[in-house]
């Protein structure tokens, strides 16, 4: 059977492919279902990655992109504390919210990859022209709410193990009541939770672009025929 000439189609062309230019009998050589093949095969592979570089010791709270820290509202309550004598407990709760995090995000490695071998036509319609935040969204759109509600126990009871957290939710609660912080943040384990998933899709999407940069590395035959095609 004679494969499909590869042309503009909006609904199966990596975002590569029309990123840059290319050789017109490199693109001849691939069809559709192998374009789509090769965006998907990206895509799961960026977040399996992603998955293992945060869901470990130091995944978050190593890497200064994704640390999580201490709402900017309360910097200057952690600032008091410390001038208190109670430096020690506010260190605890920064490493502990972090923790927190890398024991829930192996929890998302299912629902990220059923999202891409699930994804439509407008999905990846969205993703071609969508961007340089256009793999971040994806995940977000699909995974963030299902996802929350998985890492929500794990994050609190990670949280509840630090006495100071719940002197932060009192404190936050009233910040919030006064407007000086979102009502999401006014609960640690909400906080903790949002930027779990917030530091998860920066690292897919990182992850996705060095992929289709340097296929070779990947080690994908699929990958190095897709986006090498357009070398």
């Amino acid at each position: 059977m004679h494969r499909r000439r590869f042309s503009l189609a909006l609904v199966s062309a990596p975002a590569a492919l029309l990123a840059r230019p290319a050789h017109a009998s490199g693109l001849a050589s691939l069809s559709d279902a192998d374009a789509s093949r090769g965006l998907k095969t990206a895509l799961e592979q960026g977040a399996l990655t992603a998955v293992r570089l945060l869901g470990v010791q130091d995944g978050f709270l190593g890497n200064p992109r994704v640390r999580i820290p201490l709402p900017s509202a309360l910097q200057d309550a952690s600032k008091l504390l410390k001038a208190m004598g109670q430096g020690r407990q506010v260190e605890e709760l920064e490493v502990a919210i972090n923790r927190a995090a890398e024991n829930a995000v192996p929890l998302a490695k299912n629902l990220l990859v059923n999202a891409v071998r699930t994804m439509s036509v407008t999905d990846a319609k969205n993703i071609l022209t969508g961007g340089d935040t256009s793999v971040t969204a994806f995940f977000a759109d699909r995974t963030r709410a299902p996802l929350g509600t998985q890492f929500l126990p794990v994050v609190k009871q990670a949280t509840s193990k630090v006495g100071l957290a719940a002197k932060y939710d009192r404190l936050a609660g009233k910040a919030a009541g006064f407007g000086l912080l979102k009502q999401e943040d006014a609960s640690i384990d909400h906080y903790v939770t949002r930027k779990a998933l917030d530091g998860l899709y920066l690292v897919i999407g990182e992850e996705e672009k060095k992929l289709r940069s340097n296929p070779v590395a990947a080690g994908s035959d699929i990958l190095r025929k897709v986006f090498g095609a357009l070398k």
